[in-house]
């Protein structure tokens, strides 16, 4: 695999985090949260949305499955978008495709709040639903590689990780702000209230924060990496997506192994577990909601945590120890909570840690581009793996559910069995280069 550990042409290794890089990356961070939460507040709403949406008389797992499959077509219109934004990106600069994605974000998102339900107009208001989700998809697309590629430009190499994670946990934030609002709504909101107009109040309030992302982003600077390439004449020269089908295919393969876990961790673990305990467990709402926000927050210490040990260690031994963690967590509490519900905050809190895999998870990509195609290589790699796992995951977990009641886990686990093997390798690569000779 070709494998680019330096972020660009003169941008130094040994320095130390300076306060620029400290601005850049909460900015970022902060910007990615707040578009991240227009993104994911769908699923935190999918069983209102579910009974709005689709004909009142439909069973229950089967509206949950058309609930998700809408859900997964946002993921499946990512790559379309991800690929064009790159490959601009790799063209015109990062952070013209990083101001452009929340612009694509924000609209979509203030229509859903907007949209007429089933009632009112029948057939129509699924598809109208499907449309702003696909769009939504497109934009995020651009959002979390173009993210992880700005971050990772802006400070010294011996810090990829640190700086992936840091974004990662941005993004996990958005999670947690659209937990944290599914919880307060319920607590505030009677149920007939909540399914009257209360559920259009996250979707509104997430398109002014699409406005308000795009705002703080105006006070981000180009990449010094692009900028030195732009001086240096050193574009890619033909298309990127060319250059990186044709050498760098390993690349691509590792990337894209590295999503799966990433989907595994993100969407069933934190976005799909607590309407499955309500659905298939029979715990109540609000409690699910409570442990989720719990286990978000524990998932963002996680990301840093695993980012900062990371460039300690190496990407491989921490990938190892959270794949192990986080399919044995699972499984134990998965199983544990249709029997028992009284170590439902503890355990999902494990769960939530041992995710921190996703923090490191964008340093490996990043790590398997050089800069002139850094943009396309990882957005291609991950989108497409998003678009493939994270968009049939809820659709497998959601239909296999109902006949094997221990799905997600038997899921989780199974990919995390991959990580594992996964991190071994990356952990010998890892030690063999570093005891190769100077030359």
């Amino acid at each position: 695999m070709n494998n680019t550990n330096s972020n660009g042409p003169s941008t130094s290794v040994t320095r130390p985090l300076g306060a620029r890089d400290i601005k850049t990356l909460g900015l970022s961070a902060l910007g990615g949260a707040l578009e991240f939460y227009d993104f994911v507040i769908f699923v935190f709403f999918a069983s209102v949305v579910g009974q709005l949406f689709f004909p009142p008389d439909m069973p229950e797992w089967l509206r949950l499955v058309q609930t998700f499959g809408i859900f997964a077509a946002g993921y499946i219109a990512r790559p379309i978008g991800g690929v064009i934004m790159a490959h601009f990106g790799d063209r015109l600069g990062r952070k013209k495709m990083f101001m452009l994605s929340i612009m694509l974000m924000a609209l979509p998102t203030l229509l859903m709040g907007l949209l007429p339900t089933y009632a009112t107009i029948g057939y129509l208001a699924p598809i109208l639903l499907l449309a702003m989700r696909m769009l939504q998809g497109a934009a995020i697309g651009g959002e979390a590689p173009g993210a992880w590629v700005f971050v990772t430009e802006h400070v010294p190499a011996r810090h990829t990780a640190f700086a992936t994670s840091t974004l990662s946990a941005g993004l996990v934030a958005g999670i947690l702000l659209g937990s944290f609002m599914a919880t307060g709504l319920n607590y505030v909101m009677s149920e007939e209230t909540l399914y009257s107009w209360g559920w259009r109040v996250p979707f509104l309030v997430g398109g002014v924060l699409g406005f308000v992302t795009l705002y703080l982003r105006r006070y981000l600077h180009e990449t010094p990496v692009f900028t030195e390439m732009q001086e240096n004449q050193s574009l890619s020269e033909e298309l990127p997506m060319r250059t990186l089908l044709r050498d760098y295919l390993p690349g691509v393969a590792i990337s894209m192994l590295a999503t799966w876990l990433l989907t595994a961790a993100v969407v069933v673990t934190i976005l799909m577990t607590p309407t499955l305990l309500q659905s298939f467990a029979g715990i109540d709402r609000g409690l699910t909601l409570q442990a989720n926000c719990v286990a978000i927050v524990c998932l963002i210490i996680g990301c840093l945590s695993a980012g900062a040990l990371a460039d300690r260690i190496g990407d491989g031994i921490v990938l190892v120890i959270s794949c192990a963690g986080l399919g044995i967590t699972y499984f134990y509490f998965f199983w544990l909570m249709h029997h028992d519900v009284s170590m439902l905050f503890p355990l999902y809190a494990l769960v939530g840690f041992f995710g921190g895999l996703t923090g490191i998870v964008p340093a490996i990509a990043v790590k398997s581009f050089p800069a002139a195609i850094r943009f396309t290589g990882l957005s291609f790699s991950y989108n497409v793996a998003y678009a493939i796992a994270g968009g049939l995951t809820p659709m497998i977990v959601t239909t296999s559910i109902k006949t094997l009641p221990m799905s997600p886990a038997w899921y989780v686990a199974g990919v995390m069995s991959v990580g594992v093997v996964m991190g071994i390798m990356l952990a010998r690569r890892h030690y063999h280069y570093r005891a190769q000779p100077a030359h």
